[in-house]
């Protein structure tokens, strides 16, 4: 990576825009590297609680883009058009000398466009999926962003490919989640039993995940514990209203089984489990980089999964990531109608009678671990102020 031009300003304007909690918690460490090279950068636009934290204005409730599915999306059209308006005459108003889009394409590719049409240069953090499904948003990528920053190995080569300009900064959950877990430490910190088998359930962030997988993960744990009666239960919960939701489900469902809800610290969660039933999506990521080995369950709305399904939407044989790195079916995968507690049950029981087999699989995960970890966050903000620099360097030359 090139070094840094001395010539940033020292009242830096940056717009940001992350809409649920994976993404602010990427918006929260980038927005911390700038500072640290540039500390009287100001940031607005949208961001949880920890962008916020970290200086961020937050101009929307992050809750209000936090959409996920085809169709789910397709209800709140209007509402997100709105807000995506909204942001665009108010970055066109007050132009950041750089906006920086994470993930969520859907709703930063389109804000991303607009202002890059404006003469203000755009990143978009995270590169799209498209070696996974929608590849037709290359051509859209490339349109609306002057830089991606890839956080998988294997997408700066498909980027490149396609002449979109892209930086590998590696994963910034590799920084964060220690290469070697201490299982004893993280149960002491969440007051979990110090011997007994602990099994996590990750049922989902966002609430329509939490009402299409949790009692179907409640009725799993139920039977497991049946099976194996020393086993203790854990859920991370992201928000107070999905605690609720997943509480009221528990004591009509599995009121019997031994179970500690905790407010967030999924790694924590994940490292104190010596095994794990989680949704698809970045907690199949998160149970890797803590050596958690893990079944993965998922279902989409079923007019989603149609559409995903009769359209040949995905063009991938896994859906987890932790087996999209692998390259290999580590973590069992069932989703839509294979999405049953008979299923789970069984892959669950798989694993706890094989320990040697989740100790090779914990091996192999520390190996992906260590091609993840290259300081992301501080390799991303680089990437971001030379960009700067960059457009700069070309407005003093016209």
């Amino acid at each position: 990576m090139t070094t840094i031009l001395p010539n940033i300003q020292k009242n830096l304007h940056i717009g940001i825009v992350a809409n649920e909690p994976s993404g602010d918690q990427l918006g929260a460490d980038l927005i911390t590297a700038i500072q640290e090279l540039v500390p009287h950068a100001k940031f607005e636009g949208v961001g949880g609680l920890l962008m916020q934290k970290a200086g961020c204005k937050s101009l929307v409730p992050i809750e209000h883009l936090s959409v996920m599915g085809l169709i789910e999306v397709v209800w709140h059209l209007p509402r997100l058009i709105h807000i995506r308006r909204n942001l665009i005459k108010h970055f066109l108003k007050h132009p950041p000398d750089v906006f920086i889009g994470i993930d969520a394409p859907d709703f930063n590719l389109g804000l991303e466009r607009h202002l890059r049409i404006a003469g203000i240069p755009t990143v978009h953090y995270v590169c799209p999926t498209i070696w996974a499904w929608r590849t037709q948003r290359a051509t859209t990528l490339s349109r609306s962003t002057d830089l991606t920053l890839s956080i998988l190995p294997f997408e700066k080569v498909l980027l490149e490919s396609q002449s979109i300009p892209t930086s590998y900064v590696g994963h910034p959950l590799a920084e964060a989640i220690p290469i070697e877990p201490n299982q004893q430490q993280a149960r002491l910190q969440l007051g979990l039993p110090a011997t007994q088998p602990i099994l996590a359930l990750l049922p989902g962030s966002r609430i329509s995940e939490i009402q299409l997988l949790a009692k179907i993960f409640l009725k799993t744990a139920s039977w497991c514990y049946q099976k194996h009666p020393q086993l203790h239960f854990v859920i991370p919960l992201v928000t107070p209203k999905i605690r609720e939701l997943v509480e009221i489900a528990q004591q009509s469902i599995a009121p019997e089984i031994p179970i500690t809800f905790v407010d967030g610290h999924s790694h924590t969660v994940l490292t104190a489990s010596n095994l794990a039933l989680t949704a698809s999506g970045t907690a199949t990521l998160e149970a890797l980089l803590c050596k958690c080995p893990h079944v993965v369950a998922y279902r989409l709305n079923s007019l989603t999964y149609w559409l995903v399904k009769n359209f040949n939407l995905i063009k991938v044989s896994h859906i987890a990531l932790s087996n999209i790195l692998a390259q290999e079916s580590l973590a069992p995968e069932y989703l839509q109608d294979s999405c049953q507690p008979e299923q789970l049950t069984q892959a669950i029981l798989n694993f706890l009678d094989n320990p040697k087999l989740m100790e090779s699989i914990r091996q192999r995960y520390k190996k992906i671990h260590l091609e993840l970890k290259c300081d992301s966050k501080h390799r991303a903000a680089k990437a971001v102020l030379n960009l700067i620099n960059n457009h700069e360097i070309k407005d003093k030359t016209r």
